[in-house]
């Protein structure tokens, strides 16, 4: 009897000890982070300087110079070695084709002709026929206004260039794409061998993907092509495969019942069931499809890309703003166009109104009206060439150019003072941290952090990373877009904090918010380092602020989607228990969304990695100006190409490690 009764004393004592163990387990993670940092610390004090790996801007490695031999002994041999006469210069060729007829007929002199097949008023009137056919009328409406004031800015041909490469590019990755896709959400298997193919693919910043192709593809249109198509095909693989896998198992089944086949069940069935998420992940390809082409300028693809580097690369700030303008224009055209486009085919799909027979006669009008006006820019040339001289651009680089002087005459006060904080308080200290450091140093501090915040794997993952960035030949710079990066990072996530949680917490802010964010993530990275190239010069820290604004909204809507996933029962037992806002936000809504945390550091490490990359054309230097001058300096490929590994091997570090610690999080 003694015995029965000590049993539960002692079953109550071990349930009180559970949360001081857990309690023990989470604060042991951060003593094993902060100790980390205090040996780091301890022993760069003492061996600060020394086996640092530095390299000068004109040194090369073996690795380099291997990389510079055999860029040279391809474009030696490219014209006898059978793998590319017969295989790389075949799909150089083939894309070329494509790239030349779609230019010719939009934007490029035709044959003897002096101008396009269809000239302005011709691509204006198709413009807005299919984006009525496939949206609305004031979709259609916006698309005519957006693509005239292209030409008002006298970037007619420039953008017709971009928009040529674009759908090249979009047209040959779709072909790939969506029947991936479409096996990927048929079978498993598929499914997890393709994955991991696309995890690593968005996983790599843009730049990534030029070098390699140059190698094998010359630098010009068909590269640009090609790098675009690949950088844009996972969207549409990845987003087609859910939509193929989201169709609901007992239709499936009712169709097999009825004695439909798989192809059958496939083209009468799944296939129009997830037409509107299909059209969806054409949207984000095209949007991908654009951010590529203009960064693809520095592999000479031509179009409103070449035109913002040129002006970046000469400091010239109106010039830059008016052509990113027009990307911006662009790319704003083509997102509301296909997302008008995944709503028709959600509402063509359930709709059974008789205003549909009306709609289909009235765009048999609308069509006859589109070819009368090709017909008419293709035979006469005030319909070919847009009129004007692009007066309305010129006053908008002048303005740009009034406001940036005006700027830099009276905010240079504020703007100083903000950069110098930032860079001397924090932005120095860490990247003279992780560059005087030895090397062998930083790697064992990222690989304890590693491990700790992810586990083993990450830990085994980072390792790897590290003793490849060591082969590369570049661990200097690589440390010195680390240090950018990870300051980026910082200043993202506290703006993502700040502005998420008001989201969050309030419907209103949301609403006011959301599409202004939604708007941000059109935009292609080049566009971002304008307006602060006018504000902070050509600076690294201008390449970390746009870094920050670029990365900002997908982190500010994640973090908003998480604290409002929170149980509405939770706040409101918080609240009854006296808890104030500022107590329910840290220590109830905060601490329910670490997930929602974790997976919005991976995305914004991912974003500002790239965004800190491309900052080289503004002074950023380190990885992001070793790519760049690997293009324009033949004696410097492969340094460039080195460069290019190690910022994948950055963002696959990043990446693996904030999405093991997101998942130990939800565990």
């Amino acid at each position: 009897m003694t015995v029965a009764m000590e049993k539960p004393e002692k079953t109550e004592t071990v349930e009180r000890a559970a949360p001081p163990v857990a309690s023990a387990r989470r604060i042991s993670r951060r003593t094993v982070l902060a100790a980390i940092l205090v040996v780091w610390l301890v022993l760069f004090a003492v061996l600060r300087g020394k086996q640092t790996l530095t390299l000068a801007a004109a040194d090369l490695t073996d690795l380099h110079r291997w990389f510079n031999d055999v860029n040279d002994s391809i474009g030696a041999n490219r014209n006898s070695n059978p793998l590319f006469l017969y295989f790389f210069n075949e799909i150089r060729l083939v894309i070329d084709n494509l790239v030349t007829f779609v230019q010719e007929l939009v934007s490029q002199p035709s044959g003897d002709r002096p101008v396009p097949q269809i000239g302005w008023l011709g691509v204006v009137g198709l413009t807005g026929y299919v984006s009525w056919a496939v949206g609305n009328w004031r979709v259609a409406l916006l698309a005519v206004a957006g693509f005239t004031f292209l030409g008002l800015q006298g970037l007619w041909q420039e953008s017709m260039d971009t928009l040529s490469l674009t759908l090249s590019a979009v047209f040959v990755a779709l072909l790939f794409a969506i029947p991936l896709g479409v096996w990927a959400g048929l079978s498993d298997r598929v499914n997890k061998i393709v994955t991991p193919f696309l995890d690593f693919m968005q996983t790599m910043p843009t730049f990534v993907y030029l070098a390699p192709l140059t190698l094998f593809f010359l630098i010009g249109p068909a590269s640009a092509t090609i790098a675009t198509l690949i950088y844009a095909a996972p969207p549409a693989i990845r987003i087609t495969a859910h939509a193929i896998r989201s169709v609901p198992e007992t239709t499936v089944e009712a169709a097999g019942s009825m004695g439909a086949t798989r192809r059958q069940a496939l083209l009468k069935v799944l296939l129009p069931m997830s037409k509107r998420t299909v059209v969806m992940g054409v949207n984000q390809t095209i949007m991908a499809a654009l951010a590529m082409v203009t960064i693809a300028a520095l592999i000479d693809a031509p179009g409103l890309g070449k035109t913002v580097v040129q002006a970046l690369q000469s400091l010239d700030v109106g010039t830059a703003f008016n052509a990113g303008l027009a990307i911006v224009v662009m790319a704003i055209v083509l997102d509301r166009v296909t997302t008008a486009a995944s709503g028709r085919a959600e509402a063509a799909r359930r709709s059974k109104s008789p205003f549909l027979k009306w709609r289909r006669h009235l765009l048999v009008g609308g069509g006859v009206a589109a070819a009368v006006l090709a017909y008419l820019s293709h035979t006469y040339m005030w319909a070919a060439e847009f009129p004007g001289e692009g007066s309305t651009g010129s006053t908008i680089a002048k303005a740009a150019d009034a406001v940036t002087t005006w700027a830099q005459d009276n905010l240079s006060g504020l703007t100083n003072a903000f950069r110098d904080a930032i860079t001397n308080g924090l932005l120095n200290p860490f990247q003279t941290l992780l560059t005087d450091s030895p090397w062998w140093l930083v790697g064992a501090a990222l690989i304890g952090v590693g491990t700790v915040l992810g586990g083993r794997r990450a830990g085994v993952t980072t390792a790897v990373c590290v003793g490849l960035l060591v082969g590369t030949g570049v661990w200097s710079d690589g440390m010195t877009t680390l240090a950018s990066t990870a300051v980026a990072t910082v200043l993202v996530m506290l703006l993502g904090v700040v502005l998420g949680v008001w989201m969050g917490r309030s419907m209103l802010v949301d609403r006011l918010l959301r599409p202004t964010l939604d708007a941000a993530q059109v935009m292609p990275p080049f566009v971002y380092l304008v307006p602060f190239l006018a504000l902070f010069g050509a600076t690294r820290f201008t390449a970390i602020v746009a870094a920050v604004v670029y990365a900002a909204p997908v982190a500010i809507k994640i973090i908003a989607d998480g604290v409002r996933a929170v149980p509405q029962t939770t706040v409101e037992a918080a609240t009854s228990a006296g808890c104030n806002t500022w107590q329910i936000i840290t220590k109830v809504q905060l601490p329910m969304s670490r997930s929602a945390l974790t997976l919005a550091t991976n995305q914004g490490l991912i974003y500002v990695l790239s965004m800190v990359v491309v900052g080289g054309l503004v002074g950023a230097g380190a990885l992001g100006y070793d790519v760049v001058a690997g293009f324009s300096q033949g004696q410097l490929y492969g340094k460039g190409l080195a460069a290019g590994l190690a910022i994948v091997l950055l963002g696959v570090m990043f990446d693996r490690i904030t999405q093991a610690a997101a998942r130990r999080t939800i565990a």
